[in-house]
């Protein structure tokens, strides 16, 4: 029996969570890892060490593969071109994938699908960002167009004063993305996922929660949001993922802006599985990991039901608990109904290291699930029981 070899480039816990999903269907799974101690090394025993902006690293790990796919979008875009000429089956290929890799190339293709897009330009230097802030009105957004993730290369310039403080930027990389600061009510995150073949299926949209620029809790599906932009921004994930020529699992992060256009601005593309997307493996029929591998293979895709009313994924970053399995009988016993996603990776304050899922009975408790949801979460992340609310005792609860 001959089942077909996965090759995942980068050792994160998105790689990490793939493998339980290969192992479900056969599949082998093999990661290129930045390290010996990454979080997926521990999970799936093919983990090579290679870096991976060295082409002849990739030419290597690409040996026997059916595939090569990845956890995140930073491998260099003439490396995979290389890789494609010579025969490498690499998904998403590099012509889609610059569009998560570079915010200006993004930009530029959700203009020419004449999507919903934010006020942006290209800017060359300190002068070009004051006169798009002077065009636009302060403050603008300003970021770099390759390599930010979670917050980082992002900036908020609020006056000119201000944009005379971004040389070293300009210095590091040029031109810069400028956005005009979107006056939104909620983020939002549109998944969909497409097989080389062209077909496609998407989750229903979701609402994120970000604290410090980081993913920190996904409400799905997303409440009280309109039918008519709920479909919209679904029918422009599908729209991108078959415009752009998009394979595997694709996020499409949004701005909700209730009386503006089309009711929400584009924000950012990813092409891997994605955080916001975490609720799926509890609940939705088919995963976004699962469902990642069978588009890159060109499998048919597995059905994206909701499994409940609600579901709430809630993130725990780094605390004060070093030791994360001590926590896990108080955890498990606050909450039976929670399943626990741990990373494997050392604890340090702010990093991401996990997730819980929680599935609500009814839409009318979303309020209680997410409660339940970031107790389970607290626990694991401070080692102990959450203060109970009371007079100058109050937990806000975003």
């Amino acid at each position: 029996m001959t089942f077909p070899v996965i090759g995942v480039v980068g050792g994160g816990q998105l790689a990490r969570m793939m493998a339980p999903a290969a192992t479900a269907l056969g599949f082998e799974l093999r990661v290129l890892a930045e390290g010996e101690d990454v979080s997926a090394v521990s999970a799936v025993p093919t983990s090579p060490v290679g870096d991976y902006r060295d082409l002849d690293a990739l030419l290597e790990f690409s040996q026997g593969l059916d595939v090569m796919t990845f956890d995140h979008e930073h491998v260099p875009t003439e490396h995979l071109r290389v890789l494609q000429a010579a025969g490498v089956n690499v998904q998403p290929g590099p012509d889609a994938l610059v569009n998560a890799q570079d915010k200006l190339v993004m930009r530029a293709a959700i203009d020419r699908l004449e999507l919903p897009n934010p006020t942006w330009a290209s800017v060359e230097d300190v002068e070009a960002l004051v006169a798009f802030g002077e065009q636009t009105g302060w403050p603008v957004v300003l970021k770099m167009p390759r390599g930010g993730y979670d917050g980082k290369g992002v900036r908020i310039v609020d006056s000119p004063e201000e944009a005379r403080q971004t040389t070293e930027w300009f210095e590091a990389m040029a031109p810069l993305l400028a956005e005009a600061k979107v006056d939104f009510s909620r983020e939002l995150s549109a998944l969909v996922a497409r097989t080389p073949d062209g077909e496609s299926r998407a989750w229903p949209v979701v609402h994120t929660i970000q604290v410090d620029g980081v993913c920190d809790e996904v409400i799905a599906p997303a409440q009280d949001i309109p039918l008519e932009v709920a479909a919209a921004a679904e029918d422009a994930a599908v729209r991108i993922a078959n415009e752009l020529g998009v394979t595997g699992v694709m996020a499409v992060e949004m701005f909700e802006t209730p009386g503006v256009g089309a009711g929400f601005l584009i924000n950012e593309l990813a092409m891997r599985p994605h955080n916001t997307g975490h609720w799926t493996q509890d609940g939705s029929v088919t995963s976004q990991f699962e469902q990642h591998l069978r588009a890159v293979l060109n499998l048919p895709l597995g059905a994206t039901d909701v499994l409940g009313p609600i579901v709430v994924m809630k993130n725990f970053l780094g605390g004060d608990n070093q030791e994360l399995f001590s926590a896990y009988p108080m955890a498990m016993a606050s909450e039976p109904a929670a399943k626990i996603h741990c990373y494997g990776k050392e604890v340090r304050p702010g990093r991401k290291i996990g997730h819980v899922n929680l599935v609500g009975a009814s839409a009318a408790d979303v309020d209680s699930v997410r409660q339940r949801a970031t107790t389970v979460a607290n626990i694991i992340r401070d080692g102990r029981a959450p203060a109970r609310p009371g007079p100058g005792n109050s937990e806000e609860h975003s």
